[in-house]
């Protein structure tokens, strides 16, 4: 990775959401490099989503250290918003909008000008497809309409760091196949996607690296190429199923050992 330059840059990372309470996530570190996709994996709780809102500045950090283009979210925000394109879960948009005068908006904040957001719209088009659909008002949008402005609005200034909380959730095929041909198009252009996903079917087809969550903490980074090598019959997710079950197993036999010695 040394001939690509640090796109995201994650070091220390804890996040507890009140005084009282444990970390949700603790002691998170990992870059993200251009031209790179890179999955965070792990079971619902793991701490995925908290993450995500840490690295795009939703939520605080309590401890530690995001740098997007080495801008760090806490002391220079704007500069590193500018270089990050999100998309959540819960797609969070303007429903009263048109899907083009939502997309039309996200590019007046970004500075986007007339000609390149047109180009840019049409390449969305070609891949994801609203069709007439992008001049309705996108509270009448079906689940994957949703999902398919929420990308593009994203997109619309070209971030160097694209990130996505469980984008392909409750999508049909088609347009399943179209987010992953959009993910890797992005890649091409030589930036970088960053995404959870509960599908590692998906994963495991277009990611470079995968990040395994557990209780708050990272438990594996590996190159696909490196997992495929290391186990040529098992797919990722039996791997994955299996090293949870064996990092809990540790978890449990720690915790009683801590116990007994109390």
């Amino acid at each position: 990775m040394s001939d690509k330059k640090i796109v995201l840059s994650v070091e220390n990372l804890f996040k507890k959401y009140h005084e009282k309470d444990d970390y949700a996530v603790e002691d998170i570190n990992f870059s993200c490099y251009s031209e790179e996709i890179v999955g965070i994996i792990g079971q619902n709780g793991a701490g995925k989503s908290t993450i995500i809102k840490c690295i795009t500045g939703i939520h605080p950090i309590t401890e530690g250290t995001v740098k997007i283009c080495d801008y760090d979210i806490k002391d220079d925000m704007l500069k590193a918003k500018q270089n990050i394109g999100y998309a959540s879960d819960d797609h969070a948009v303007f429903e009263k909008m048109t899907g083009l005068e939502y997309l039309n908006f996200l590019a007046d904040v970004y500075g986007v000008d007339t000609d390149t957001r047109k180009a840019r719209m049409d390449q969305f088009q070609t891949y994801l497809n609203l069709g007439l659909a992008i001049e309705r008002q996108i509270s009448s949008y079906s689940h994957g309409m949703h999902q398919k402005i929420s990308i593009m609005g994203a997109l619309i200034h070209q971030p160097e760091l694209l990130v996505l909380d469980e984008p392909l959730t409750g999508l049909d095929p088609q347009t399943v196949f179209a987010v992953k041909e959009f993910l890797l198009l992005h890649k091409k252009n030589g930036k970088t996607v960053l995404f959870s996903s509960h599908n590692l079917n998906i994963v495991e087809q277009i990611c470079d690296r995968y990040i395994v969550i557990n209780h708050g903490k990272l438990i594996e980074e590996k190159t696909l190429v490196q997992f495929k090598k290391e186990n040529p019959n098992q797919t990722l997710e039996e791997y994955f199923l299996n090293l949870v079950i064996e990092d809990n197993k540790k978890r449990m036999i720690d915790s009683k050992q801590d116990g007994e010695t109390k």
